[in-house]
């Protein structure tokens, strides 16, 4: 063998300091250890329940995180939750009797919940560890929690007078938005399997699981009964998911070709001095985002922006996030609207032009949610539902004469006293050029030559 083929050794490797065998058995386990905290089957359809990335979570963490009411398995067993954890098996008890009226005991709910536990490890995109009698009884305990909840609230069932869950003014609030935290969730179809035994073949079998979970939700946000209506047959993979398909307008989202114009849009104010108009929209959802461009008029619905929606959410952005298999709806309208209200002035013109309504605080607060919901997000603009949106506005904002037009009026005519320094200009202006004439006209014409 030439000195050309022998393998290059350097010299200065420790040799002495690296036990080979033990190098190669720790690295032969890792290759068999199998991922924990981001299963394999994280990036599956079938997985929909996640922890809320670190990169998220670290702006604004509280946002994520249940107050009074664990559900599943992320945050059970925190000593915060016990106060509701002990009204868990008081709820239990209401509805297995109730249900027993009918035939039906407890050993039919483990009968159906029980063969899907591995559908539901799939659910979530970290490796339980937890064992197969904890995990059953997990979901069966908060599955029922959650449909008593509703069917209570609901009025479905009898009511037990001042019942402490539902008479206690600051209770309810916090139990729904608990109940629309990302890691708070469990799989629809556990939901939907103790409904079908709890509610299917009674005097309510009318209702369905998403009307009563819609019409519990809808108590923090007021949407008409004739909206809601449409999605009463509405499965999602969970309660965050189907109130988030609640809002989905009809646009769907659309393969866009690059163009000069697709781009992120101006702020506010900055648009509005280029000529664009804003306009309040009337409309069922806040996604539903119009551009008129025969009067460069943005139509954009109106937004109560309260402690409740920016909660619900910064959680729907994170889903879209880490569910690969969902529409980004919600992400594309964060991002346009984090653009729109890039200073806290911008997030006051809006206001002011009765499109945000703020219950948050000042402006700055406004202006600060949009910028944290909207960092480091993945977004794809040329696939997004607003695409067409992005486009036109971007192409309006750059015409070039209504744009000078539009800049034009803003200098001089946007307040009394820019309009009164123009108005002043002007007349000196004429004033100057009479001036002038008559110089000239005295020159070339002076008194006494009538010639």
């Amino acid at each position: 063998m030439s000195s050309d083929s022998k393998p290059r050794v350097n010299q200065s490797w420790p040799h002495h300091a690296i036990d080979i065998g033990n190098l190669l058995s720790n690295l032969e386990r890792k290759t068999q250890k199998m991922p924990k905290q981001l299963s394999r089957s994280a990036g599956r359809n079938s997985c929909c329940i996640f922890r809320v990335p670190r990169s998220l979570a670290e702006i604004n963490e509280k946002a994520y995180q249940p107050h009074i009411l664990s559900i599943g398995p992320y945050h059970h067993g925190k000593n915060e939750f016990i106060m509701i954890e002990e009204h868990k098996g008081q709820f239990l008890r209401d509805l297995l009797t109730r249900i027993k009226e009918r035939g039906i005991g407890f050993e039919d709910l483990v009968r159906d919940i029980a063969p899907m536990e591995d559908k539901i490890r799939k659910s979530y995109s970290e490796t339980l560890d937890i064992g197969s009698q904890d995990l059953i009884e997990m979901m069966i305990l908060d599955g029922c929690f959650i449909i008593e909840l509703f069917c209570k609230v609901g009025k479905l069932v009898s009511l037990q007078r001042d019942d402490p869950l539902l008479s206690i003014p600051w209770m309810l609030p916090f139990l729904t938005r608990d109940l629309l935290a990302l890691e708070n969730q469990i799989p629809f179809f556990i939901l939907k399997s103790i409904f079908a035994l709890a509610v299917g073949s009674s005097d309510n079998d009318n209702y369905s699981l998403a009307e009563l979970a819609l019409k519990f939700f809808n108590r923090m946000d007021n949407r008409p009964t004739d909206v809601l209506k449409k999605y009463y047959h509405v499965e999602g993979k969970h309660l965050l998911d189907l109130f988030r398909l609640s809002y989905i307008p009809e646009v769907r989202e659309t393969s866009r070709k690059p163009s000069g114009y697709l781009r992120l849009v101006q702020p506010a104010k900055k648009l509005n001095v280029a000529g664009v108009k804003f306009k309040p929209r009337n409309s069922s959802s806040f996604l539903d985002i119009k551009f008129r461009n025969i009067n460069g008029t943005l139509e954009i619905p109106v937004l109560k922006l309260d402690d409740f929606l920016s909660s619900l959410l910064l959680n729907f952005v994170a889903f879209e996030q880490c569910y690969h298999h969902c529409t980004k709806h919600i992400t594309t309208y964060a991002t346009f609207m984090g653009r729109l209200m890039n200073t806290p002035a911008d997030a006051g013109f809006l206001g002011d032009r009765k499109i945000v309504e703020n219950y948050l605080g000042g402006d700055e607060e406004v202006a600060r949610f949009f910028s944290i919901i909207g960092k480091d997000v993945a977004f794809d603009i040329e696939r997004s539902y607003m695409s067409k949106v992005f486009e036109d506005v971007n192409r309006y904002y750059q015409n070039g004469w209504h744009v000078r037009l539009a800049g034009f009026k803003h200098t001089y005519f946007n307040t009394p006293w820019s309009f009164m320094s123009a108005l002043a200009a002007l007349v000196l202006l004429i004033l100057t050029m009479v001036q002038s004439f008559f110089a000239v006209y005295a020159y070339f014409y002076p008194r006494g030559n009538h010639n």
